[in-house]
C-alpha cells in the first residue's frame, strides 16, 4: 500500500484516504486530479472496501477513461474489463444494451452522432414537407438537444408563441420517427437512461447498491440533467467523489452548470472540501498572474494555487500597433525560442475567437513555420470560407465545375440531384462546362439553375471595376452566404469568420501592391474572346471558349494566394508543428510557451459577455485557463488597432491586465507610437526630440477641455465622468457641430456631441 501513496504530496494523500463519505476535491489546473481520482480507486480496491466491479466512474473524454484503465492496470494485477469506467454516454449506452425491454429499445439500437443526427432531421423535415428555411434543420437539432440536457420531453417545454409551438411539435415528430427506426442521439441516451432509472424502482436500487463509490471527473462541466443522474444513482448510500475547478468552468453555452458544484457540496452534505493547490506544470509568475485575476471573480469556492519550481520568467505583454504587427511579433518570438532548442509542438497560440487566426496564420505561412490548427481548421479551409472563395471564383473564371458544384445549390435554392444530373449530361454532351451547360437544360431545372446563372451574372455587373474588398463584400452579401448564417444557433462564428475574408482581401492589396482603388476584374463586357449566349430565360452567360485574361487580375491573384495558403506549409501528421488553437480548445492541454493574442476589450472579454457580470465571469476563468496551459513562458499580446468586417477598429486593452500583478508583467511594448490605452504611458514623452517624437508633438495637450473641437482626433484616448475611458473612433462633422463615436469599452460604442460632453484627454 506503501507503494500505492508514496508519490502524493499532503492534499493528495489526503483525498485519496478519505473515510466512505461523499467528498469535494477543488483540482487546481497542473494539480494532478487524474493521479488523485485512479489512486482513490486503487486504494479502495486494495483495501477491500469496493470490487473492482463495484467501481463506478464517470470522465468527460474517451481518452481520460482509457488513460485512468491504463494507469489503474499499473498499479494493481485486476482485470479492468469489467469496471464500469467511460463518459456519461458511454456508461448509458452501456446500461441501455443491457436493459433494452425495459427502455423500450431494440436490442440493436443505433447511436446517431450529431452528423447523422442532422441528416436525419433534414430526412424528417423533407418528408414532411416543412420549410427548412423557415425551420433551419440546425436549430431544430440545438433545440431538441437543448431540452433534453434539460431532462425535458417535447410535452414538458414550454410553447409560449406559435414558432416555439412548432418546434415543439417537430421534436415529438422527431422523437416518434427515432422510435420507429430504432435510434438514439447522444443526448437521447442520458435522458433514457434516467427516465429508466426514475420509473424502474428494482432496477435502480440495484445498481445503488453494487455501486457503493461513484467518482466524478471534471465535475465544473456537468448540465442539470447529469446532476440530475448522478443523484439518482448515487441515492442515499453512496459515497460521490467529485473532483473539479470551478475557475475552470467555460463552457455555460454548452449548458454546463458551474453552480452544479456547489449545490453538490449542500445536498450531498459534503464534510470534505479537499483543495488541490499544488501545481507540477507552471512557474510561479504564471502561477501568481492566474491567481490575482481569478480572485476577481466572486462566485468561486476559492484556491490558490502554488509551485515548487520558482518563479521562472516574468510574463511577457506586448502592445503592437496593429494585429498584423502583432502576429508578425508572435512568428519573430516563436522563430527565436524554436532557434534556441524549443520545439515546435511545444508552442501554442492561443486565440478567443477563431476569426483570429487567419491574421496568424499569414504570418507563419510568410515565415514557412508549419502550424497545425488544434481542433478546428485552418481559416482558408474552413466550409464558410469555402463557399466564399468558390463564389469569388464563379467571379473570375464561370467555367470552374468544382466552384460551380459547390455553391450551385448552397444555400439552398432547389436544386437537387436530379437538376444536376441533368445539367451534366448536357455538358457532356455538347462538350462544355457545367455554367455554359445551362441553357441547354429545360424545365423546372432549367428555370432554377438560370436563376443562379443570374445571380452570378448580376454579382459580375455589380462588381466590375470596383476594389477587391468591396467586391468580396457584395459578394458575401448577394450570395446570400451571410444572411444564411445568420439564421444557424452557432451562425456568429461563420459570419465572423466571412467578414475576415474582406479584411484578408485589404491586407492583399496591400502587401502585394495593388492599388486600393485597383478594380479587382473588369467585368463581363471586357472579357475578349468570351462570346454571350442566352437560355431561354434570356440570362447571358459565358461560353465554354471564353479567353483567360492574360495579366493577372487582383481577384484572380487573391484566389491563387488563398489556394496556396490552404495548401502549402500543412504541417503533416507526427510533423513538429506548431500548435493554433482557440483557448476553449485548449483547455487539458498545455506547452512550455504560450502566446495569448488579441487581449482588448470586446475581444477577450468578448463583446457578447461583457455587458453581465456572469458572462465577464465566464470570460474571466476562460482567461485563467489559457494562462495555466504554460509551463515555462508565457506572452500576452494586444493590439492598437484591428482590422475587423474589413474596417479597422481602434480598441482599448482588455480590463483583464488591470487585474494581474504588476511585478510578474513585463511589458515588451516598443514605443514607436503614441499609446492609444489609458493607464499605459507612452515612451514618445521619453524620446529624442526627432523622428516619432516629432510626429508626437501634435498630440501634446493643450487643454483638458473638450469647448475646442480640434484637440480631437480619431484614436485618441479620453475620460468620461459616466463612462470612464474609451477610445475615439470616428469623428462625424466639424466645429460646434462635432461628434464622435466613443469606444468606452465595457459600456460600448457612444456618439457623443463634443461641444456638450465633457470630456478629458488622457
Amino acid at each position: 500500500m506503501q507503494n500505492l501513496l508514496h508519490n502524493l504530496n499532503p492534499e493528495q494523500l489526503a483525498a485519496v484516504t478519505l473515510p466512505a463519505q461523499s467528498a469535494l476535491i477543488l483540482a487546481g489546473a497542473g494539480s494532478g486530479k487524474t493521479r488523485v481520482l485512479t489512486t482513490r480507486i486503487a486504494w479502495l480496491i486494495q483495501t477491500g472496501q469496493i470490487s473492482p466491479n463495484g467501481v463506478l466512474a464517470v470522465t468527460f473524454t474517451n481518452k481520460s477513461a482509457k488513460e485512468m484503465l491504463t494507469r489503474l492496470s499499473a498499479m494493481l494485477p485486476i482485470n479492468t474489463r469489467g469496471m464500469w469506467i467511460g463518459t456519461f454516454h458511454g456508461l448509458c449506452n452501456r446500461l441501455l444494451r443491457a436493459h433494452h425491454r425495459d427502455a423500450g429499445l431494440p436490442q440493436t439500437f443505433q447511436i446517431l452522432d450529431s452528423g447523422d443526427q442532422l441528416s436525419f432531421i433534414k430526412r424528417l423535415l423533407k418528408a414532411n414537407n416543412i420549410d427548412d428555411e423557415k425551420y433551419p434543420p440546425k436549430n431544430l437539432m440545438y433545440f431538441i438537444n437543448g431540452a433534453k440536457d434539460q431532462g425535458l420531453r417535447a410535452a414538458q417545454v414550454d410553447a409560449y408563441d406559435d414558432y416555439n409551438r412548432k418546434m415543439v411539435a417537430l421534436y415529438d415528430l422527431y422523437d416518434l420517427q427515432c422510435q420507429r427506426e430504432g435510434v438514439v442521439d447522444f443526448a437521447e441516451l442520458l435522458l433514457r437512461t434516467y427516465e429508466l432509472l426514475s420509473r424502474n424502482q428494482p432496477l435502480r436500487e440495484h445498481y445503488q447498491s453494487r455501486f457503493k463509490h461513484i467518482l466524478i471527473d471534471e465535475f465544473q462541466d456537468t448540465n442539470d440533467l447529469q446532476y440530475k443522474w448522478l443523484k439518482l444513482m448515487a441515492g442515499t448510500q453512496a459515497a460521490v467523489f467529485a473532483v473539479g475547478d470551478d475557475d475552470q468552468s467555460i463552457y455555460a453555452f454548452r449548458g454546463a452548470n458551474v453552480g452544479n458544484m456547489s449545490a453538490f457540496e449542500t445536498e450531498f452534505r459534503v464534510q470534505n472540501l479537499i483543495k488541490l493547490e499544488q501545481n507540477y506544470r507552471s512557474h510561479g509568475h504564471i502561477l501568481d498572474t492566474a491567481n490575482a485575476l481569478i480572485e476577481h471573480n466572486s462566485r468561486r469556492l476559492g484556491k490558490n494555487l502554488r509551485t515548487d519550481a520558482g518563479h521562472g520568467e516574468q510574463v511577457r505583454v506586448f502592445e503592437a500597433s496593429s494585429d498584423i504587427q502583432e502576429a508578425q511579433w508572435i512568428t519573430e518570438e516563436a522563430q527565436n525560442l524554436i532557434r534556441d532548442g524549443s520545439s515546435r509542438n511545444e508552442i501554442a497560440i492561443l486565440y478567443r475567437s477563431n476569426a483570429q487566426s487567419r491574421v496568424i496564420e499569414h504570418a507563419l505561412f510568410s515565415a514557412g513555420i508549419p502550424y497545425r490548427v488544434y481542433g478546428g481548421q485552418r481559416f482558408f479551409e474552413r466550409a464558410e470560407i469555402k463557399h466564399a472563395i468558390a463564389y469569388l471564383q464563379l467571379m473570375d473564371n464561370p467555367h470552374n465545375d468544382s466552384a460551380f458544384l459547390r455553391v450551385v445549390n448552397f444555400p439552398a435554392r432547389g436544386i437537387g440531384a436530379r437538376s444536376i444530373e441533368a445539367l451534366q449530361d448536357a455538358a457532356r454532351q455538347y462538350n462544355v462546362s457545367l455554367y455554359a451547360a445551362v441553357p441547354y437544360v429545360a424545365g423546372k431545372a432549367g428555370s432554377s439553375l438560370s436563376a443562379f446563372v443570374k445571380l452570378i451574372e448580376g454579382a459580375r455587373f455589380e462588381t466590375q471595376n470596383l476594389p477587391l474588398p468591396e467586391m468580396v463584400q457584395i459578394v458575401l452579401e448577394l450570395s446570400t452566404l451571410l444572411s444564411h448564417y445568420q439564421t444557424e444557433k452557432e451562425g456568429a462564428d461563420r459570419i465572423e469568420n466571412l467578414e475576415q475574408l474582406v479584411s484578408a482581401a485589404t491586407l492583399f492589396i496591400s502587401e502585394e501592391g495593388f492599388g486600393h482603388d485597383a478594380p479587382a476584374f473588369a467585368g463581363p463586357s471586357s472579357a475578349p474572346a468570351a462570346s454571350l449566349i442566352a437560355n431561354a430565360q434570356g440570362v447571358e452567360i459565358f461560353d465554354a471558349d471564353a479567353a483567360l485574361p492574360t495579366v493577372m487580375s487582383p481577384l484572380s491573384a487573391f484566389l491563387s494566394h488563398a489556394s496556396l495558403e490552404a495548401g502549402d506549409n500543412q504541417a503533416q501528421a507526427g510533423q513538429d508543428a506548431l500548435q493554433l488553437m482557440t483557448v476553449h480548445a485548449a483547455k487539458g492541454l498545455e506547452f512550455d510557451s504560450v502566446f495569448i493574442g488579441g487581449l482588448e476589450e470586446g475581444l477577450f472579454p468578448h463583446e457578447n459577455s461583457s455587458q453581465e457580470e456572469a458572462g465577464v465571469e465566464e470570460e474571466r476563468r476562460l482567461m485563467y485557463v489559457a494562462i495555466t496551459r504554460a509551463r515555462k513562458r508565457l506572452y500576452m499580446t494586444f493590439s492598437q488597432t484591428r482590422m475587423l468586417h474589413g474596417q479597422t477598429r481602434y480598441n482599448l486593452r482588455s480590463r483583464f491586465f488591470d487585474e494581474m500583478p504588476e511585478a510578474s508583467l513585463k511589458w515588451l511594448s516598443p514605443r514607436v507610437q503614441a499609446s492609444w490605452f489609458g493607464r499605459t504611458k507612452s515612451a514618445w514623452d521619453e524620446a529624442p526630440e526627432h523622428g516619432a517624437n516629432a510626429i508626437a508633438q501634435s498630440f501634446n495637450k493643450p487643454s483638458n477641455k473638450s469647448s475646442n473641437q480640434s484637440i480631437w482626433r480619431v484614436g485618441q484616448n479620453v475620460a468620461h465622468a459616466k463612462f470612464g475611458e474609451g477610445v475615439i473612433v470616428n469623428i462625424e462633422g466639424s466645429g460646434t457641430n462635432a461628434r464622435a463615436h466613443i469606444n468606452f469599452g465595457k459600456f460600448g460604442m457612444k456618439l457623443l456631441d463634443l461641444g456638450i460632453a465633457k470630456l478629458e484627454r488622457i
